[in-house]
């Protein structure tokens, strides 16, 4: 390009100038590393070079559901006319697991990636975990965002831009036969809790659309569970792990109420279902309780067990910073109605009916997804 002209290539429609495409978001966790990656369908405008590097990943990316042997593409949460940028394009949602990182960057070698791009925009602890190991083996450079900032962003910007409603609650939870899934209206949310459950769990108060700080947060999560079921069951993945608690019973492995009261407990000043947990774990101090419990019987207890202190500490929270909305999200809960199920329930109650619990359909993608609108603002000031 000629000093002093303008790259009226990079130029969206309203004048901003957009970084160089492809266009990514990457979270990368201590579990699940997640990208987003927005296909753009005028190709018709983009030079040749760059509609060369489009249509090399477009063959690859949008023609396959899986990716080696981890990667999996969530066909069915792909969002279709959306504008990025002044172009128009699909949002498509990719995962695997973040110990085959290594993988990872040996395909984006064999598919001659460095060659399509620069640089690539990530978040999460394995932005500067793994940051010389993209500069080193492809050659590609990490722009790094602040991934709660990241967060937040990409929540506003999936909820407001999807056509199928993302947000909604389960109404009678309690009961599995009647249990439903309802739509939320998440348009006007303030004041609301997130609650971020990944291999961790980071909980922030939101009081605007760039106004939030974290509040509160436990180590006990996701990463937690799965591995605890490792260690316990002789499970290998989080989905063996949901499938066992699934067909598990905690009531065999957990001490009740009704185990300590031999019913309800109610006494003038305090109220407890007999079905209520009183210990998590509580039966496998003896042998005989050991014995018969079933690899399935422990993975569902230690579900009920992270998930219950997940919900406790959601609640506490939500009392002190007075929020009535809790908005439950991260690859926790992906597969995974038991812990919503289970939570929703858990708000509903121990707040007598003053508290919701809403999830959003796109789960732990939302880092990835505010960390590729995190990029496009850098291209403006490239």
């Amino acid at each position: 390009m000629a000093k002093g002209k303008p790259d009226y290539d990079n130029l969206s429609p309203t004048g901003h100038r957009n970084p160089p495409m492809p266009w990514f978001g990457m979270d990368i966790g201590g579990t699940l590393t997640k990208l987003v990656y927005f296909e753009p369908c005028d190709l018709e405008t983009a030079n040749e070079e760059e509609a060369e590097a489009l249509t090399t990943i477009r063959k690859y990316l949008t023609r396959n559901i899986t990716y080696g042997q981890t990667g999996i593409r969530d066909a069915f949460l792909e969002m279709q006319k959306q504008t990025i940028g002044g172009r128009s394009g699909s949002l498509h949602f990719i995962r695997f697991p973040t110990s085959e990182m290594n993988s990872f960057i040996e395909l984006a070698k064999a598919k001659n990636f460095p060659h399509l791009a620069k640089s690539i925009c990530a978040t999460g602890g394995g932005a500067y975990k793994f940051e010389d190991d993209f500069k080193h083996q492809v050659n590609l450079e990490l722009h790094k965002f602040d991934e709660l900032d990241c967060l937040i962003e990409g929540i506003h910007f999936i909820d407001r831009n999807n056509d199928k409603c993302e947000c909604y609650y389960w109404k009678n939870p309690g009961d599995s036969k009647l249990a439903t899934k309802e739509k939320f209206d998440f348009r006007n949310p303030y004041p609301y809790l997130v609650v971020n459950i990944g291999s961790g769990v980071s909980i922030l108060s939101v009081r605007g659309p760039a106004e939030f700080q974290r509040v509160s947060g436990t180590s006990l999560g996701g990463g937690t569970f799965l591995g605890l079921c490792c260690l316990l069951t002789g499970c290998e993945t989080f989905e063996e792990a949901i499938t066992l608690a699934t067909d598990g019973d905690s009531t065999k492995v957990d001490k009740l109420v009704r185990d300590i009261y031999g019913g309800d407990y109610n006494s003038s000043k305090i109220k407890l279902p007999g079905d209520i947990v009183a210990s998590s774990f509580g039966q496998m101090n003896l042998k005989e309780r050991r014995e018969n419990a079933t690899p399935q019987d422990l993975a569902r207890a230690t579900l009920v067990t992270i998930t219950n202190n997940i919900g406790s500490i959601a609640r506490m929270v939500a009392v002190r910073e007075k929020v009535e909305r809790v908005v439950f999200v991260g690859n926790f809960l992906r597969v995974n109605t038991i812990s919503m199920k289970l939570l929703a329930y858990a708000m509903d109650f121990w707040s007598q009916g003053a508290m919701k619990a809403l999830f959003l359909e796109h789960e732990g993608y939302f880092g990835a997804m505010g960390c590729l609108m995190e990029y496009m603002k850098l291209g403006q000031k490239m």
